[in-house]
Formats: structure tokens, C-alpha cells, sequence
């Protein structure tokens, strides 16, 4: 091989393509159901607080619950938005046709829970994260299972089977 063809191939711009911005494996909802799952319980802790306070570290408390639940909302946010522009195809959108109902809501609750103290939307964020981890989960062949979360907000999670 010439010098000139090495050099040709070794520089060469090859045409690729891809669904998504890095190679595909590296794509889980866990951070986005750690997150929602935080929210819950920030939403629990808040709500049991008692007002007045009758414990002088309470508003200290409550800002730091407060923090923690915005920072997770937006967390749930980040990971869905990844998920959602970086890994989801055409292809799934025709299997699933209510994935952008799901990512709606899920955003939409995301919002609600950093609106207000609600335990009610922070549960809803957490069902949506779970409609969309199963619907992820499927989309790679791999079997899920729900089962109990062994959290202080209760209620269960999509594992990998």
C-alpha cells in the first residue's frame, strides 16, 4: 500500500450512523426513580412537620427537605429529557403510543412537586418514572418485576428481572 492510500485510509471520514448521542448500553432509569423516590420522601418529611415549630432546628430542617426536593425534581427532569430526546426511537413511539403522554406527565408532575409541598404529585412522578422504566426496559427485551421498595414512601419499583 502506497503512502498516499495509507494516509488516505487512516484519514478518512467514514459515514456512520446512530439513535443516539453516545453508544447505546450506558441508558437506565434508575437515576431518574432514585430522584422521584427522594421527592416522596422529602414531600413525607415535609408534610409531618409540625407548624408552629416547636423544635428550633425545624425551618432549618424544612429549608434543607425544600433544597433537597428541588434539586431531585430536577434531577427526575435531567435523566427523563436524556432518555427521552437521546434514546427513544420512532420505533418505539409506534409500539407505545402513549410514551409522550408519559413523558408529559412525568415532567408535568416534576414541576407540580417543586410548585408546592404535595405528596400526592410526588407520587404521581414516581408512577410515571415507573410506566416509563417499563416501557425502557421492554424496549431492550429485558423482563422486569415490581416489587415493594422497602422505602419510607412505601409503595414499589420496576427491577430488572
Amino acid at each position: 500500500m502506497s503512502i498516499k492510500k495509507f494516509i488516505y485510509k487512516l484519514f478518512s471520514i467514514k459515514v456512520v450512523h446512530a439513535h443516539c448521542d453516545v453508544p447505546c448500553g450506558i441508558y437506565d432509569p434508575i437515576s431518574a426513580k432514585i430522584a422521584a423516590q427522594t421527592v416522596l420522601k422529602m414531600a413525607i418529611r415535609m408534610e409531618a412537620v409540625e407548624l408552629p415549630p416547636k423544635d428550633i432546628s425545624t425551618p432549618n430542617s424544612m429549608a434543607r427537605y425544600i433544597a433537597v426536593k428541588e434539586e431531585h425534581a430536577q434531577i427526575v427532569k435531567n435523566e427523563l429529557n436524556i432518555l427521552w430526546s437521546d434514546y427513544f426511537k420512532p420505533e418505539h413511539l409506534e409500539k407505545y403510543p402513549d410514551l409522550h403522554t408519559h413523558f408529559w406527565n412525568a415532567m408535568k408532575a416534576a414541576s407540580k412537586v417543586r410548585q408546592e409541598i404535595n405528596k400526592a404529585a410526588a407520587e404521581d412522578l414516581l408512577a410515571s418514572v415507573k410506566e416509563i422504566s417499563k416501557i425502557f426496559w421492554d424496549t431492550k427485551g429485558v423482563k422486569t418485576v415490581e416489587n415493594d421498595s422497602h422505602q419510607t414512601g412505601g409503595g414499589s419499583l420496576i427491577y430488572t428481572a
